[in-house]
């Protein structure tokens, strides 16, 4: 068995994953609120180390679990993937309604056809009845959202909106500078944000186990600013270029296996039997 092969062609879908995923946290690298993803490589000894000897091999003993492991060397394998919740870079927009969440593995909550989706991009607006939605068009949440309720809505009279650092809307009176608190955006900490699902366009779908709790004082929200993707193109571009020497280098270790030493052996053996 060449051994060798299969090692290189583990090697070479493992870097095809890879290159996938760095493929799409660029195309993401502008995206607000983006998050990238990342990968983890193994091998297939590093991994089962601890359990080889205890494989159900049938009719096998430990020592020849250990031996059939052995030989399959090294193949390189995807452990984990993960998405990196770090926050991306803050900037300033101005715009009454954009918002930025200043700490990690906060959320806002929106109501998609799907159902609540979570996301880090804020940067919301009012559609033709007044409602407080994403540029997509999902409405945002209210703190006191449930099943029924309305959402945030304003008039065509609130000229003047503004937002604490804990997502409480004010709005100016009638006839009157003085500001009054109408209501508040609907903040989410999930209790394990590795229990997230991407749904695009920076959604979340929540795991099964969490709820919509809203946190009342975050102190994160900041009005008139975006976050931007984590994702630095630079580091990716490294990590692109890499990734595809090393597809290339697995392609000719396959290339050698089936071709150069195949071709080598046969050749020796006609010789031996002429």
């Amino acid at each position: 068995m060449q051994t060798g092969y299969y090692a290189a062609t583990g090697g070479l879908v493992t870097q095809m994953n890879r290159l996938d995923t760095i493929a799409n946290n660029l195309a993401n690298a502008n995206t607000t609120g983006y998050k990238k993803d990342n990968i983890i490589v193994g091998d297939f000894s590093r991994l089962y180390k601890e359990a080889r000897d205890e494989m159900p091999i049938k009719n096998q003993t430990k020592e020849g679990a250990s031996y059939i492991n052995r030989s399959m060397s090294k193949v390189p394998h995807i452990v984990e993937s993960y998405t990196d919740q770090s926050l991306g870079n803050i900037q300033q927009t101005n715009n009454t309604f954009d918002f930025a969440l200043s700490k990690e593995n906060l959320f806002f909550a929106i109501n998609t056809p799907e159902g609540v989706r979570l996301t880090r991009d804020g940067s919301f607006t009012l559609n033709d009845e007044g409602i407080l939605t994403t540029k997509q068009g999902y409405e945002v949440l209210p703190a006191d959202y449930k099943k029924g309720d309305a959402f945030m809505k304003f008039s065509a009279k609130d000229n003047i909106v503004e937002v604490d650092k804990n997502g409480y809307f004010s709005v100016n009176a009638p006839n009157s500078v003085r500001q009054v608190q109408s209501t508040q955006v609907m903040i989410i900490e999930p209790e394990n944000t590795k229990m997230l699902q991407k749904d695009g366009s920076g959604r979340y779908i929540m795991g099964e186990n969490e709820s919509l709790r809203s946190l009342k004082n975050t102190g994160a929200v900041m009005q008139g600013t975006l976050e931007r993707s984590n994702v630095n193109a630079v580091s990716e571009m490294v990590a692109m270029v890499e990734t595809n020497r090393l597809v290339g280098m697995y392609q000719k270790v396959m290339d050698s296996q089936m071709n150069d030493m195949n071709r080598d052996a046969i050749e020796k053996i006609a010789s031996i039997r002429r």
